[in-house]
């Protein structure tokens, strides 16, 4: 799926988790039953999950990828190519070191509008 796609989704664009980062959800879901909450909802059962960006830059240009995470694992539902626009400018703040972030600041932003959420 695609950005096109995902914005058609209202189901799912309603059940993003707009605060959730990698690592939040790594220690959510990889480690329950080790941690306290930091303000979020335990994980309690196998029903739980969760709907999350992540940015990835292991590549040349950078990606979004729309992540359902639960107890089993990680489904990657939809993978959006940030424009080279963004990409270049520096408001954007995407890393330049390899890796995976959260979305967030000026980039969260211009995701949201995209998807047409207040």
């Amino acid at each position: 799926m695609g950005l096109e796609e995902l914005k058609k989704n209202g189901e799912l664009v309603a059940s993003i988790d707009w605060s959730m980062t990698p690592e939040e959800a790594v220690r959510l879901y990889l480690e329950w039953g080790n941690n306290w909450s930091r303000g979020y909802s335990m994980v309690r059962s196998k029903d739980d999950e969760i709907h999350y960006f992540v940015l990835y830059t292991w590549e040349n240009s950078p990606l979004i990828y729309f992540i359902k995470r639960d107890y089993e694992g990680v489904v990657e539902l939809a993978k959006i190519e940030v424009p080279e626009q963004i990409n270049n400018e520096n408001k954007y703040d995407i890393p330049v070191a390899k890796g995976v972030y959260a979305v967030d600041g000026e980039l969260q932003i211009w995701l949201k509008n995209e998807l047409n959420v207040a």
